[in-house]
């Protein structure tokens, strides 16, 4: 490669995101205290672009933007430029987007937002085209025009940034009112179930007709509300809706059929022409929803697809040091010799290359059936490409096939007169050798930063899948994982957590110079694995590392006046405000997740002012719950897990023995959203005796493994039949 003709600060940093920027004609800061002194003293505005290493619009706006020496001028000569990669930092993101959203009614990636020297916001929007347009005005324009107010009326514009902070602050608050307690859980879960029933797509699954997201949240809260009014006609359908919606996307385009895993979105009603990039959080949360609907129906097709995405995850999101990656681009070279990249060009085909990858002949078939025959007509493949021109504005996936399972394993195997145990074989092979065509394509960017939240989502997804499917290697995976998190964004000092680390050269674990401290949502989704660890290793050091976060989430998080967590701690003068998260969305909201991690951990340690603190989070979002419960679908199934109190099943016995095993199993092949599990193995020197005295008083009964059903510390009687104990373990 040719040496850059421009290097800039972000060439020190760890992100991957912006290293991608550090050869930009742009003089880029990154965020932090270097850039805010050179803004106040050259008396410069600050312009704040942040996005992430996987979003195809950023990449658009740099090649566009800051790749321009002209516009690098411009923006050098008038302003302090920072980047901010949004996954490292969500709460600078969060900060900015509050603003974003409130003043141009919308928000998205990259966003650009002018600040004072002060960092106050009064100027903003996403992505802007560098020339003007017949219905938008240019980057370029914007930057000169602001320039040129902040000469012109600097005091008008400190002013008006000071007006609307103070306005972000009063509208952003969310605190308790006065004396209010947590909302009443039957409204709250009824209304929420009428409001997904009646934004249901009847057809294609899923709750909106374009684009459609896959919404874990949403799948997560229908399966409790179908586990507590099972026996009702608004449980089946809350159960159809889930199972149907997790069905259709499995035979989408949005799943990769050749190379495993799901990507972000679809753009489309069917599931079929998707945004290609592949998140980690995404295939964190979707493992633990197909692991759900197999628990509860006993369908292998959704254990084929949690073993589907954990082979993806291993394979291509895996460090070998055990932590995992964030993201895979959606963007990526046609072929070796291309020389821009394109939205799904690894993924994509034509009916041409397909049928010289598929040309042998099929014995038994239909006479003149070739595998490509059958795997084009399985998976949807047209002559001129599938892909409506509509969903593909820029013509990037013109000609070309985005596989999709337009047909039943059934009919297709009628079609060309095959048994379907013959037509899985041959599906199989197709996909395996497209598999090793692709791999001789250029692959996407790789996004190698490790972030601790995300990790989390992930330990949640193997540690929930070994359990569901009864695979030990998927509890080692977790495990795995979780010492990474202990050993690489861990400070035992002061045992705090790290936001993220990145892999380095020579495959090492590195950290930035100065270690970006975990936020409220590290501490919930690694609090939230650890618990589904303990329960799938039985390891009580998971608990206990586990119940330490615990404290130290209360100490750094908590708001003693409003109640619940503040997303980030009280000590960082650079934000403006510190907000709680008050939606749902491609991730739980912190507060959402954190009121069963309390309950689990009160279940665990006998602390109930952990279940108090629980109380406080549903009481200070009560008023949102009860007018739109449809933005916290996971609060709203909390709120019935509070009131419905946890159930402590505790097995006495020796972890290893087989009565005990059986007991284990059928404990871990009942979904019932309100039990935590524990093993009293007779080890009163161990950590949960020490935490729970009362567990030094069950016994087994005539020798053998013995269940009990605790609830608030009061156990039902003995049970040694694994009948009695799943009949005792529905909600």
């Amino acid at each position: 490669p040719s040496v850059p003709r421009h290097t800039n600060r972000l060439i020190n940093e760890k992100s991957p995101y912006l290293l991608q920027h550090a050869h930009n004609p742009v003089d880029w800061y990154p965020w932090g205290q270097e850039a805010f002194d050179k803004a106040k003293i050259e008396n410069k505005l600050i312009f704040l672009s942040v996005g992430y290493s996987t979003c195809h619009w950023c990449h658009v706006m740099e090649e566009e933007s800051f790749k321009s020496k002209e516009i690098g001028d411009i923006m050098n000569e008038h302003f302090v430029c920072i980047k901010v990669d949004r996954e490292e930092r969500p709460d600078v993101d969060k900060v900015y987007m509050t603003f974003v959203q409130a003043t141009s009614g919308g928000g998205g990636w990259p966003m650009s937002v002018w600040l004072t020297p002060d960092l106050k916001p009064f100027a903003g929007g996403t992505y802007f085209p560098p020339e003007d347009g017949v219905h938008r005005v240019g980057f370029r324009t914007v930057l000169l025009r602001i320039a040129e107010q902040w000469k012109e009326n600097k005091d008008a514009l400190l002013e008006s940034s000071q007006r609307i902070l103070e306005a972000l602050r009063h509208t952003s608050e969310i605190r308790v009112q006065g004396q209010e307690s947590p909302p009443p859980p039957k409204e709250v879960m009824d209304t929420c179930f009428q409001q997904l029933s009646r934004s249901y797509d009847e057809d294609y699954g899923g709750f909106s007709k374009s684009p459609k997201f896959p919404t874990p949240v949403n799948l997560n809260f229908l399966f409790t509300y179908w586990a507590l009014h099972r026996t009702t006609p608004e449980g089946a359908r809350a159960l159809q809706m889930a199972l149907h919606t997790l069905k259709m996307m499995a035979h989408g385009g949005i799943h990769d059929h050749i190379g495993q895993g799901f990507h972000r979105y679809s753009t489309d009603q069917h599931w079929h022409v998707p945004h290609f990039e592949k998140m980690l959080y995404d295939q964190g949360q979707l493992v633990a929803m197909y692991s759900r609907a197999f628990q509860i129906s006993g369908d292998e097709f959704f254990a084929d697809v949690v073993r589907d995405i954990l082979l993806y995850v291993s394979r291509d999101l895996s460090d070998q040091v055990g932590g995992f990656y964030s993201a895979e681009d959606a963007d990526s070279y046609p072929t070796t010799t291309s020389g821009e990249k394109r939205e799904g060009a690894f993924c994509v085909w034509t009916a041409e290359e397909l049928r010289a990858l598929l040309p042998d002949p099929v014995e038994g078939a239909t006479e003149g059936t070739t595998l490509g025959d059958v795997f084009m007509h399985h998976y949807g493949v047209e002559e001129a490409g599938n892909v409506d021109p509509m969903k593909d504005p820029h013509q990037e996936l013109k000609g070309k096939n985005v596989l999709i399972a337009r047909c039943s394993p059934e009919l297709t195997a009628a079609r060309f007169g095959l048994e379907p145990g013959r037509l899985s074989a041959l599906l199989q092979e197709c996909r395996q050798r497209l598999s090793s065509a692709r791999a001789q394509r250029p692959r996407p960017h790789l996004d190698t930063k490790m972030l601790a939240a995300w990790n989390g989502l992930m330990i949640s997804g193997f540690a929930q899948a070994g359990t569901a499917l009864a695979e030990q290697g998927y509890v080692s995976r977790a495990a795995q994982a979780a010492a990474f998190l202990r050993t690489h964004l861990f400070d035992p000092d002061s045992g705090r957590l790290l936001r993220s680390c990145y892999r380095g050269k020579d495959n090492s674990v590195e950290q930035s110079a100065v270690p970006i401290q975990g936020f409220l949502e590290d501490y919930v989704f690694v609090i939230q694995a650890l618990f589904d660890l303990y329960e799938a290793s039985l390891e009580q050091s998971w608990l206990e590392w586990a119940l330490h976060l615990q404290h130290m989430q209360d100490k750094l998080f908590w708001d003693p006046k409003g109640f619940a967590y503040f997303s980030t701690e009280a000590d960082d003068p650079s934000l403006l405000l510190r907000l709680k998260d008050d939606q749902d969305g491609a991730e739980p909201t912190p507060n959402s997740v954190t009121v069963t991690n309390l309950l689990r951990a009160a279940c665990y340690s006998g602390h109930m002012d952990w279940v108090e603190k629980a109380g406080k989070i549903l009481a200070a979002f009560s008023e949102r719950l009860q007018k739109i419960p449809i933005t916290l679908p996971e609060m709203v199934r909390a709120t019935a897990v509070f009131h419905h109190t946890l159930k402590q099943v505790v097995i006495c016995g020796d972890p290893q023995g087989e009565d005990t095993k059986e007991m284990l199993h059928c404990v871990r092949s009942v979904f019932s959203p309100n039990k935590v599990l524990m093993v009293a193995d007779g080890d009163s020197a161990g950590f949960l005796y020490r935490q729970l005295p009362f567990l030094s008083s069950l016994e087994r009964k005539d020798g053998k493994a013995t269940a009990y059903i605790c609830s608030n510390f009061t156990c039902s009687l003995p049970v040694t039949s694994v009948q009695e104990l799943r009949g005792m373990l529905s909600p």
